[in-house]
């Protein structure tokens, strides 16, 4: 039987020929050259896509290159400054986004505003979102943060090697509390598995250019029988999966509701204040989607990335715990009131996001209407995407960029830089598209910092024979990143360690 890709790529030919005639007289920004009308779907590596977009900007010399993917060009953005123009200054024409056939279509995630059109149902589901996420609002979500943050080290004293498991417990129990008002259990929490299952999937068919289906989108009318159909039976896993997510916390809300059990929330506010005359259906379709997109992997790979990084360059963790013994002392632990005075600390959570950015490669944005950069032009429908990895690996802005090096968020008299906020907003996306949550985010992801710092010292362990594990270092490619599996030693840095995290836990209660 033909293989069905063959069957697709026949099909896509045709049309694509017109397209690669009229784009290759243009003065199309540097790339690849790829083959007659496929052109470079098959130089795209299906992993770390990242690392070959930088490897071709550096080859090509140009900090724009462009792609041909059976037609559709594509414009990746290489560094800070081109980011800026395209994405900041001109953001009307590039604040759309790309349908991705696997992702919106195939998985079901019309549903998420991250990956919906700029329009007026972006912005009705934005609109609800800031107004529960906002830099001010985030502030109101200390309280809880600082109580997961408790009881992680909690769970890393009782059971240190499962440290990625009470990450992801951290961050489930921070989100549903606060979208939906639900105390997840101690361990084994349904929805927190059910979250976590979806986010993969969103993470793995959100990543542009794994699936041939986002470039030849007839591909999604082949039965999953099909040879080659392999992308329609786990696309139809997934949708299981993000459906669930969807649904199932939102129906808890709302029978809690009903029986006037139900917690504070953010769902719990906005069904209430939902007036009468509402379409109630379509209202609660947008909130139970602006719920679910609240969960994200933010937390737990930057911080997975911190014990990595504490690994491999301990003088930095001996650096950060002085300064939290000098501001904090022993006989407590660091809470937000320190965060003014732990510039060290702040400093090491922004090198984070820096060295190993959670999303190395940006959702991709699409172009409205033909424009121009450093004399290229660039083809009204292109898919643009910004390389967060690339960006924040530039040596011109970030000397040695493989380095963790906290110091060059500071000034020489050890405070923060101001100079440097473009680059540190790369980590959470461009212009009118940017991260809304990533002020809650940062700031879980520093009191889970802190409050490690100040209570454990991360080692690399040891095997039976007294030999020194060294972690891979290698992660997971995809949308959201993490690190794979490696061993990390929590060893509590003092005897009053274990009753002061003990102590804190009850006082969060």
């Amino acid at each position: 039987m033909i293989d069905l890709q063959v069957v697709a790529l026949c099909v896509t030919a045709a049309l694509a020929i017109g397209v690669f005639l009229r784009q290759r007289r243009r003065s199309l920004p540097p790339g690849p050259k790829g083959i007659p009308v496929l052109g470079n779907v098959f130089d795209i590596p299906k992993e770390y896509e990242w690392i070959a977009y930088d490897r071709w900007s550096r080859e090509y010399r140009s900090d724009v290159i462009h792609l041909n993917l059976a037609g559709t060009p594509v414009v990746v953005v290489n560094s800070a400054q081109a980011a800026h123009e395209l994405f900041e200054k001109r953001s009307l024409m590039y604040s759309d986004r790309v349908r991705l056939p696997m992702l919106n279509e195939l998985v079901g995630c019309n549903w998420h505003f991250l990956f919906m059109d700029y329009g007026d149902d972006w912005r009705e589901r934005r609109r609800v979102f800031h107004q529960f996420f906002h830099s001010n609002a985030s502030v109101g979500y200390r309280p809880r943060e600082l109580k997961v943050a408790r009881e992680l080290l909690s769970r890393l004293l009782q059971s240190p090697d499962d440290f990625m498991t009470h990450l992801r417990h951290m961050a489930g129990s921070l989100i549903l509390g606060v979208t939906y008002g639900i105390d997840v259990q101690p361990s084994n929490d349904p929805y927190i598995a059910t979250a976590e299952t979806a986010l993969h999937a969103i993470s793995m068919a959100g990543n542009a250019g794994a699936y041939l289906v986002d470039y030849i989108p007839i591909l999604k009318y082949v039965p999953s029988w099909f040879p080659g159909a392999a992308f329609k039976r786990q696309a139809a896993e997934w949708k299981k999966a993000t459906d669930a997510m969807l649904e199932r916390p939102f129906k808890a809300v709302t029978q809690a509701m009903a029986e006037g059990k139900a917690h504070p929330s953010m769902i719990a506010s906005l069904l209430t204040e939902l007036k009468e005359d509402q379409d109630k259906g379509r209202k609660e379709k947008v909130f139970s989607g602006v719920a679910a997109a609240a969960y994200t992997g933010t937390t737990v790979s930057a911080l997975g990335s911190f014990f990595l990084a504490m690994l491999l360059y301990p003088d930095i963790q001996r650096k950060a715990q002085i300064e939290v013994d000098r501001v904090v002392g022993r006989d407590r632990l660091p809470d937000f009131s320190d965060e003014p005075s732990l510039p060290y600390v702040t400093a090491l959570v922004k090198e984070v996001l820096r060295w190993r950015p959670v999303t190395p490669l940006a959702v991709p944005h699409r172009l409205t209407s033909d424009d121009v950069y450093n004399g290229y032009h660039l083809p009204s429908g292109s898919i643009v995407v910004g390389n967060v990895w690339a960006i924040l690996h530039d040596e011109r802005t970030f000397p040695d960029p493989e380095a963790f090096v906290p110091e060059r968020w500071l000034n020489e008299d050890g405070s923060l830089r101001s100079d440097m906020r473009d680059a540190e907003l790369a980590a959470f996306g461009f212009g009118r598209r940017i991260c809304p949550g990533r002020y809650m985010a940062v700031a879980s992801v520093w009191i889970g910092i802190a409050s490690v710092l100040s209570t454990f010292d991360l080692l690399k362990p040891r095997d039976a024979n007294g030999h020194i594990i060294e972690p891979s270092g290698d992660y997971y490619s995809g949308l959201v990143t993490y690190p794979k599996p490696f061993r990390c030693a929590f060893k509590p840095r003092s005897e009053s360690t274990v009753e002061l995290i003990h102590n804190s836990l009850q006082e969060s209660d």
